[in-house]
């Protein structure tokens, strides 16, 4: 029998976030046929404080709840539905396509905020090219937003549409897909803080322990913030002298790592050791299994939040240190560090195979061509130097004397 279209029902939760507004209808479940009850978050109650705010927010966010019925033309809510429900959700291949949770929840957020309230009920194959690159700079005037948030969401759009050709809910020709046909800039404008070894070490100076143990092991290392974290005592071999990247902390879960070149082991200077060493001798969770950096608040069960270790302690002494002014909104986190790591190495003639081995990127031109940041002195010092190799000695015997 036929299910009719059902609208759900809210109600409240109490979440980590807050008492939130959840919408929960049924679907019927693929494995056995049976129909199960689902949910998902409409948003917190002292965002909507009234449950008819709640469901104006539904109606925003262009939940598709009911299956769709491809028998007629689909629209790009329906087509999203089939993929969250395909792509994103439990059932997902882990193996055919692997999703990191992160990339998951990005995905989820950028169709929920941006892709379904301004596309959600249009037809998808009548959606022309043209329109979404007008709304992309539209959006990208009006909020400022970098290049490569404009293509996260063009890139998350398309995958979409390919879903529904993959699936037969459009047709697979060529026009059926209008991304495409989309133009757009994939490159930022914004250019990483990189700090100079003394900056570094005034930042150090105004962080107390563990999180001068931290800073350094990421300045060092070029490990990213969130690899530091997942680390475990026994991933620090100090026998061999290497730090193995087993796994990942972000957004309050265990992840892989980002690539195979990420997990290559990191190695683990004598001097570094020393300090790891020593806040091993202080940490109260200094078992094998335990975090190195647990959250104290936790009882030690899991590791410290990224976001509030820069909020609450990097930011603040970078602006001791006059990296910073206070206040300013410019981006500065962890991830300079690595920039600063592999500007200073590339800057002291380091070999690039070394420094994209350290960083372990898959790429040397990754290496290079993000990371690797110049100096106005450094421009300068180059450019003296072409002079003296064009000029020679013997300038001011060939009148070329600058006037």
């Amino acid at each position: 029998m036929a299910q009719g279209h059902q609208r759900g029902w809210l109600k409240k939760e109490h979440r980590k976030e807050g008492e939130t507004w959840m919408l929960f209808f049924r679907i019927t479940r693929e494995s056995d046929g049976r129909r199960v009850e689902r949910k998902v978050p409409i948003g917190l109650v002292r965002e909507f404080p009234s449950k008819g705010s709640a469901w104006k927010e539904v109606e925003r966010q262009q939940l598709a709840i009911n299956k769709p019925d491809f028998r007629k033309q689909a629209t790009f809510a329906e087509l999203a539905q089939h993929y969250v429900e395909h792509e994103l959700g439990e059932g997902r291949s882990a193996i055919l396509d692997p999703k990191a949770h992160t990339t998951v929840a990005a995905y989820k957020r950028v169709l929920r905020n941006r892709l379904l309230p301004r596309w959600g009920k249009q037809i998808a194959v009548t959606i022309q090219p043209l329109e979404i690159e007008g709304w992309l700079s539209k959006v990208k005037r009006n909020e400022s937003l970098e290049n490569p948030t404009l293509d996260k969401m063009r890139r998350v759009m398309s995958l979409v549409y390919k879903h529904g050709q993959r699936y037969g809910l459009i047709p697979r020709r060529e026009e059926c897909n209008p991304l495409r046909f989309v133009r757009c800039k994939t490159t930022s404008d914004y250019e990483a803080i990189t700090l100079s070894p003394q900056a570094a070490f005034s930042v150090l100076m105004r962080l107390p322990e563990p999180e001068r143990t931290l800073t350094l092991l990421a300045a060092s290392t070029g490990l990213r913030i969130s690899e530091c974290l997942g680390l475990q005592w026994q991933d620090i071999d100090f026998a061999n002298a290497q730090i193995r990247v087993l796994r990942t902390w972000t957004c309050g879960q265990v992840g892989a790592p980002k690539s195979k070149a990420s997990k290559a082991p990191v190695p683990l200077h004598p001097v570094l050791a020393e300090f790891m060493r020593a806040w091993h001798s202080r940490t109260l969770y200094p078992q094998p299994d335990s975090w190195v950096f647990p959250s104290l608040r936790l009882n030690g069960k899991k590791p410290r939040a990224a976001n509030m270790l820069v909020e609450d302690y990097l930011r603040p002494a970078a602006e001791k240190a006059g990296i910073l002014s206070e206040g300013d909104p410019c981006r500065f986190g962890f991830h300079n560090l690595r920039h600063s790591l592999a500007s200073f190495l590339v800057r002291t003639k380091t070999d690039p195979k070394t420094v994209q081995a350290l960083l372990r990127h898959s790429d040397v031109k990754t290496t290079l061509q993000l990371y690797a940041h110049s100096v106005p002195e450094d421009r300068m010092l180059a450019q003296g130097e072409v002079l003296q190799a064009i000029l020679g000695s013997n300038s001011a015997n060939c009148g070329l004397n600058a006037d």
